[in-house]
């Protein structure tokens, strides 16, 4: 695991040394520095060095920090991959090619550099998977908070799909926003059908949340057909989980903290596509809060799923 780890980081200080000479911007956002190339070979580099030295010396104490620490700069240069993949779904795609590829490796990295730093905790040869069980009570409760929240979300994007007004515009009025914004053939079609495209992913996301959760998330069930009775790989969920609670989690708790400094009247809410602040503070209020309470559920239930699926002795 450690030489793969040391062979992304190579190919990471590349991209990033490639970035910084080209003054080629990892942000699509205007008006940022064209050096921020630096940085990933700044997180690259001692990255390889350190992995370099896992393989040779072992996994040392030091070591293992450094690589947890490593682990948290790629977790944080990784931040809005969701957006990205969800934006080359339903859009005319990325707002950054290289902001885009930036986050992907660095979600790569995430897995290597954290498998890495547990590599010396792998199960004996002896172990077997744990029978199917039911998350905690308290880790269900946070699956139906989580569901809850999505729930005003998900009427006020539906009542704007079936043509309706709320916070001061249409459902006509978000079609042309839309449009304007670069919206896809296949998001524009679900508009029409009276489909919202963020919905059906919130109902994605609720499905991987309880399945999490509930037994039946770590066994194919019986409506797969053949695959029915076949255990669930545990990265199978694990994977987008962790993706979406890297993504949501953050960007819904930083929005609540802005949305609350507006409501306050500490900063200024803008308008954007609404008539009036008061409008985009209502909409950023409810999408907000929907976002930092799934993402925190769904960060609970992994760590309750990774626990619940891991082998044990027999």
């Amino acid at each position: 695991m450690s030489w793969a780890t040391v062979l992304w980081a190579i190919a990471y200080t590349g991209f990033g040394l490639a970035c910084a000479l080209s003054r080629t911007p990892l942000l699509h956002h205007g008006g940022q520095p064209p050096g921020l190339g630096w940085a990933v070979v700044a997180v690259g580099t001692p990255a390889g060095l350190v992995c370099g030295a896992v393989a040779r010396y072992g996994l040392r104490p030091i070591l293992r920090a450094l690589l947890w620490v490593l682990c948290g700069l790629t977790a944080i240069a990784a931040f809005s991959l969701l957006m990205d993949l969800i934006t080359l779904m339903f859009g005319q795609g990325v707002d950054s090619w290289p902001s885009a590829a930036n986050h992907a490796m660095a979600a790569v990295g995430t897995l290597l550099l954290a498998a890495t730093a547990r590599s010396d905790r792998r199960p004996p040869a002896a172990a077997r998977a744990q029978s199917p069980s039911a998350a905690p009570r308290p880790v269900q409760l946070a699956a139906c908070a989580g569901t809850v929240a999505f729930l005003p979300y998900a009427a006020m994007k539906l009542l704007w799909a079936f043509g309706g007004t709320f916070a001061g515009t249409s459902g006509e009025q978000m079609l042309v926003i839309s449009e304007r914004n670069g919206a896809s053939g296949l998001w524009l079609t679900l508009e029409s059908w009276g489909l919202d495209a963020t919905v059906l992913l919130a109902a994605v996301g609720v499905f991987l949340l309880w399945g999490l959760v509930r037994p039946w998330g770590q066994v194919f069930p019986r409506w797969t057909l053949l695959l029915a009775g076949y255990r669930v790989p545990r990265w199978l969920p694990l994977t987008p989980a962790l993706i979406g609670a890297a993504t949501l989690a953050p960007y819904g708790i930083f929005g609540v903290g802005y949305t609350t400094l507006a409501t306050c009247g500490v900063v200024t809410m803008r308008r954007g596509d609404f008539p009036t602040s008061g409008d985009a503070l209502l909409v950023s209020w409810i999408g907000m809060v929907a976002f930092a309470v799934y993402g925190v559920a769904l960060t609970v239930a992994a760590h309750s799923y990774y626990r619940r699926t891991r082998p044990t002795c027999r």
